[in-house]
């Protein structure tokens, strides 16, 4: 079945500011959770469908991918694809545990059956990002770097525990060990994270030394990544599971890898297309001629056909970058120039005015200089004097 536009799943217009998205998110995520509408498939595939669409209209590099490519923008085989609530629920956790609308929904319902652990829900850790260098020929055919980040893991003294060693975590006393508190409003139950344990469910009496009771300790950690063929500037490679640990024994987050690509000094990149500036000669551009051209393999020869005009654009099919979501590749656009020499010797001046009188140009004075030129404008020549001269005569008569 093909998939509906996400601005039409929420029900927004598509210039919808983020808080109109989320505002529109949580009115259709009560409306269709599973624990209102106990064996409704449909209402279960209408939360999974507004889950999705969320997760990409709220994200504004996807929202922008959408708006221009569709769902082929950012469909890229890793995109959101909610098959269980319970995905939906690990992915926007925060959202219905006290985010935008809090979890009006009890712990014992179907939203979340699969994805807690003793009676609280287990959350995934928090991501990481780490910036990526390349130069445009690493961009263009794929590469694997060795990155650096930081990230949190478990503390070796205590064992994650965050509670003193030779010491254990106490139940909390306030929700039983829970994590979470829930209040009853009719036919909802109100559910929030427990304020004497932050939703941890169990306390500590003595904290660890090495971490202060947190049970994770800093660490910058190394690794590689494979940079596929064709990432543009400021695009994005997750390494799963190379994030911050979970703080209720979830999932780790990711790393995401920032691609930063450094300017080329012969290519200029839109999209997949590169454009090279060639400049040329007017003997060139007039007669025509076989130039060498740069390309990403290298020079490469490449005809000028005569008549060339200044600013016209060539295309080599295939030479551009290759599209790391599809197949294919650009092009490349060589525009051509033409180059205007400051100085010419003497030789080259004579055919160069030969030229003009032959093409009835009008071109400057070959040996008159600037002090001569400055002489004239402020003394008149005699031929000149005399023909004013005779003017003011006859205007006199």
């Amino acid at each position: 079945m093909a998939k509906r536009d996400y601005y039409e799943v929420l029900s927004v217009a598509r210039e919808a500011s983020k808080k109109e998205i989320s505002d529109a998110y949580r009115k259709m995520a009560i409306k269709f959770h599973p624990d209102k509408n106990p064996g409704d498939d449909e209402a279960v595939t209408r939360f999974k469908e507004a889950a999705e669409a969320f997760e990409v209209l709220s994200d504004e590099d996807k929202r922008s991918r959408y708006d221009r490519f569709g769902h082929a923008g950012v469909d890229n085989g890793a995109g959101p694809h909610f098959n269980e609530v319970s995905d939906v629920f690990e992915a926007f956790g925060d959202l219905f545990g006290g985010g935008i609308f809090g979890d009006i929904f009890g712990a014992g319902g179907s939203g979340g059956g699969g994805n807690r652990r003793g009676g609280r829900r287990t959350r995934k850790g928090g991501d990481v990002s780490c910036h990526v260098q390349l130069e445009l020929h690493e961009a263009a055919r794929g590469v694997t770097k060795v990155i650096e980040f930081d990230r949190h893991e478990s503390c070796t003294a205590c064992e994650g525990s965050g509670a003193k060693p030779g010491t254990k975590r106490e139940s909390c006393n306030y929700c039983g060990g829970q994590g979470q508190v829930v209040q009853s409003t009719g036919i909802f139950r109100v559910q929030t994270t427990c304020p004497a344990c932050q939703g941890a469910g169990t306390r500590i009496k003595s904290p660890c030394g090495n971490c202060r009771g947190s049970g994770y300790t800093a660490k910058r950690v190394k690794r590689e990544v494979a940079i596929p063929a064709g990432v543009d500037d400021q695009m994005r490679v997750r390494l799963t599971g190379e994030g911050e640990p979970s703080p209720s024994g979830g999932p780790p987050g990711d790393c995401y890898c920032i691609i930063q690509i450094a300017e080329h000094p012969l290519f200029q990149r839109e999209g997949q297309h590169l454009i090279s500036r060639v400049p040329i000669t007017y003997p060139q551009a007039t007669l025509g001629a076989t130039i060498h051209v740069p390309t990403l393999d290298g020079p490469e020869e490449f005809k000028i056909p005569a008549g060339t005009q200044p600013g016209e654009v060539f295309k080599l099919r295939g030479r551009g970058m290759p599209d790391p979501r599809h197949r294919g590749t650009g092009d490349l656009l060589v525009q051509v120039t033409i180059e205007v020499p400051k100085s010419v010797g003497g030789r080259q001046q004579e055919l160069l005015r030969e030229l003009a009188e032959l093409e009835h140009s009008n071109v400057s004075a070959h040996r008159k200089s600037f002090f001569e030129k400055l002489k004239d404008y402020f003394v008149p020549d005699e031929t000149e004097s005399q023909e004013q001269s005779h003017d003011r005569t006859k205007q006199q008569e």
